[in-house]
C-alpha cells in the first residue's frame, strides 16, 4: 500500500512564501513522476507542478517563475517552494506520485494567502 503524507501549509501574507513536502511510503518500485495539484473552492483540481525520475519539471503558466518543484536525495520525497503567493494561489494542495501507471494522492495540505 503507498502512502503519500504532505505538510507546510498555512496562512501566508500576500507576497510571502510557503514550502511544501510530501513524502511517499510504502511499495513503491519506481517513481515516474511526482507532483502537486490544487483545487480552490468550486473550481476543479488543476495540475501545479511535475517532475520526472529524471528531473524534468513542468509548470503550470500561472505559477512559472514563482513556484519551484524539487526532488529529496534519499526517500521518495518532493518539495514545492512557493514565492510571492497571491491570493488567487489560495487552494488544497495534493501531492501525487506516478509509478508503474498508478497515480497515488495524498489527502491534501491548505495554503491560504490573506492578509
Amino acid at each position: 500500500q503507498v502512502q503519500l503524507v504532505e505538510s507546510g501549509g498555512g496562512l501566508v501574507q500576500p507576497g510571502g512564501s510557503l514550502r511544501l513536502s510530501c513524502t511517499a511510503s510504502g511499495s513503491i518500485f519506481s517513481m515516474d513522476t511526482m507532483g502537486w495539484y490544487r483545487q480552490a473552492p468550486g473550481k476543479e483540481r488543476e495540475l501545479v507542478a511535475t517532475i520526472t525520475g529524471g528531473g524534468s519539471t513542468n509548470y503550470a503558466d500561472s505559477v512559472k517563475g514563482r513556484f519551484t518543484i524539487s526532488k529529496g536525495n534519499a526517500k521518495i520525497t518532493v518539495y514545492l517552494q512557493m514565492n510571492s503567493l497571491k491570493p488567487e494561489d489560495t487552494a488544497e494542495y495534493y501531492c501525487n506520485l506516478v509509478s508503474m501507471r498508478m497515480h497515488y494522492w495524498g489527502k491534501g495540505t491548505l495554503v491560504t494567502v490573506s492578509s
